[in-house]
């Protein structure tokens, strides 16, 4: 649950530190006092983009941040372990983002610096949001669909179907693009064998390349290089080299160390610096000799390095790159030599993934099917409680002749707000209020699939009566046993039914605008005025009156 939430600097709100409670928080005030600030704040915890026009007048940055309770971390800690930030200590989530107007934006989770899809990430298993357009998305098939396996518990499912489908049409695929490649002549395919051979003969390892490349440089600078190794060879072990000098000192320091034991280790080092010389000066000549490529040698590097280079150029400047463009050139022969089976062991595989893929798409429907009975039956319930006492609300999954991306069928939500008239879809007969009723029966009654902890509400009562108010507010009040839930309201009723009350106001009486959010639960006679003034007239006794009923004995 969110616990406590900090906004800094945010359009006209200069600071503000909230405590939360677990269950129903109402946020009221009057239209354009700033109720958005706060739904503003969050959205950037949960990874919204934003520009710096937010940002105080006046101000340097924008900095929210907030801190969230998880009974059990385990899952939030598992994400926050594939985006490499440091966990949870004993179950707290502690979130930061800055918006300056002249630096870098920065984020910090758990003290951790992070990216803005790191945080995106997060929010989606935190907080999630209702808005006043939500009802609109409830006219979308691909919306209703979503909730129909939400509540059918359809994931698994839908994943076995997924994968079966895919395969399905990847083979479907490879096919079109094999029966569509053009037969090749029969000089082609003599051009592609003789490519083949070329790159066979290459032996394409990074290891046998490298090879390749050193032996053509030894070849092409070979007379230079003998030249220098015999220059060297001779220096040494030559007539005129220093093997005779050496030869010559060599007995003058043994002489030397005949008369003076202590000179003994010098005539040895000077031993072992002869031996090494002359043991460089054999090694010198053997290279001088290995250089020498004879004419049949040099001609196969030549040919062999030429096609290298040539290889390289038309395929890519890397050995995997040209392994790539040979194994092409294999398939491609092959799919050649028989080219009517591979079609028709395509063809088998693709019947095979056919039934398996019609198979899935028959569990996964026979999922929805059962779960539309009693999606039905449990939004018509709570449709009923929010006014609509004769209504029928159907689900109605229709059956496709081909397969999609989400199965063999599709999926109808059909309403009838009166008695007598059949049902028809919802984007037929439902006016703005009335979707707003059906989407807000059909969230009370996925409230418990949903493991978000944080819910936000945004004016999700809109078009609706005062008189079915209380009915909302009773929803809200359902949903919050599981949830935290946050409610932008104008509605008295349902602001009465919250354990917590924040109230936000501008005030516009001196040179500048500023906003404030303050908590009123502790304020009986704060709740009692706020309700009074949403109900029209917080100084009217009526008003006042009716308010202190919404309240009861809270």
């Amino acid at each position: 649950m969110l616990q406590s939430l900090q906004i800094r600097n945010l359009a006209l709100l200069e600071h503000v530190a909230l405590d939360f409670e677990a269950g129903f928080t109402a946020v009221t005030g009057e239209t354009g006092a700033g109720k958005s600030i706060l739904l503003g704040a969050l959205s950037l915890l949960a990874g919204e983009r934003a520009d710096k026009t937010i940002i105080r007048q006046g101000a340097p940055a924008v900095d929210v941040e907030a801190s969230l309770c998880f009974v059990d971390s385990t899952r939030i800690d598992a994400l926050l372990g594939e985006l490499q930030l440091p966990p949870c200590e004993e179950g707290l989530l502690l979130l930061r983002r800055s918006l300056p107007r002249e630096k870098a934006p920065k984020i910090t989770v758990n003290g951790s610096l992070a990216t803005l899809a790191a945080l995106q990430r997060l929010g989606e298993h935190w907080i999630d949001f209702h808005g006043p357009s939500e009802p609109r998305r409830l006219l979308k098939e691909s919306c209703q669909l979503g909730l129909l396996d939400l509540f059918g518990r359809a994931g698994e499912s839908l994943a076995d179907y997924g994968v079966s489908y895919r395969a399905w049409r990847e083979l479907t695929a490879e096919h079109a693009r094999i029966a569509n490649e053009t037969k090749l002549a029969p000089d082609q395919i003599e051009f592609l064998k003789v490519q083949l051979a070329k790159l066979d003969a290459l032996e394409l390892t990074d290891e046998s390349i490298e090879a390749l490349e050193r032996d053509f440089q030894r070849m092409t600078r070979a007379q230079e290089l003998i030249d220098l190794a015999s220059s060297l060879a001779g220096g040494l072990t030559g007539e005129d080299g220093l093997q005779r000098r050496l030869a010559e000192l060599l007995r003058q320091a043994r002489q030397l160390a005949g008369i003076d034991a202590a000179s003994q280790p010098l005539a040895e080092r000077l031993s072992s610096a002869t031996v090494e010389l002359n043991d460089l000066g054999a090694e010198f000549s053997t290279l001088s000799q290995q250089l020498q490529f004879d004419p049949e040698q040099a001609e196969d590097l030549g040919t062999r390095m030429n096609t290298w280079l040539e290889v390289k150029r038309k395929h890519g400047g890397d050995v995997s790159a040209v392994i790539t463009a040979r194994e092409e050139m294999r398939r491609r022969l092959e799919v050649q030599g028989d080219l009517e089976g591979a079609l028709l062991r395509l063809e088998k595989k693709i019947a095979d993934a056919a039934r398996k893929a019609r198979k899935d798409a028959a569990v996964l429907r026979g999922v929805r099917e059962k779960a539309a009975k009693e999606l039905a039956r449990a939004a018509a319930k709570s449709i009923a409680q929010l006014g609509f006492k004769k209504a029928d609300f159907q689900v109605r999954v229709v059956p496709l002749a081909d397969l999609t991306a989400t199965g063999d069928c599709t999926v109808e939500f059909l309403f009838s707000p009166n008695v007598g008239e059949a049902p028809l879809p919802l984007s037929r007969i439902a006016s703005s209020g009335e979707l707003a009723r059906v989407m807000l029966a059909l969230k009370t009654v996925l409230a418990d699939l949903d493991e978000v902890p944080v819910l936000v509400f945004d004016e999700v009562d809109a078009n609706v009566g005062g008189e079915i108010g209380r009915v909302v507010g009773a929803q809200m009040a359902g949903i919050a046993k599981g949830h935290q839930v946050l409610c932008v309201t104008h509605l008295p009723q349902v602001a009465a039914q919250a354990t917590c009350h924040l109230v936000v106001t501008k005030d516009q009486s001196k040179e500048r605008a500023v906003v404030s959010i303050e908590p009123i639960q502790a304020s009986r006679k704060a709740r009692v005025s706020e309700l009074a003034r949403m109900l029209g007239d917080r100084t009217a006794k009526s008003a006042l009156a009716h308010a202190e009923e919404l309240l009861g004995k809270r």
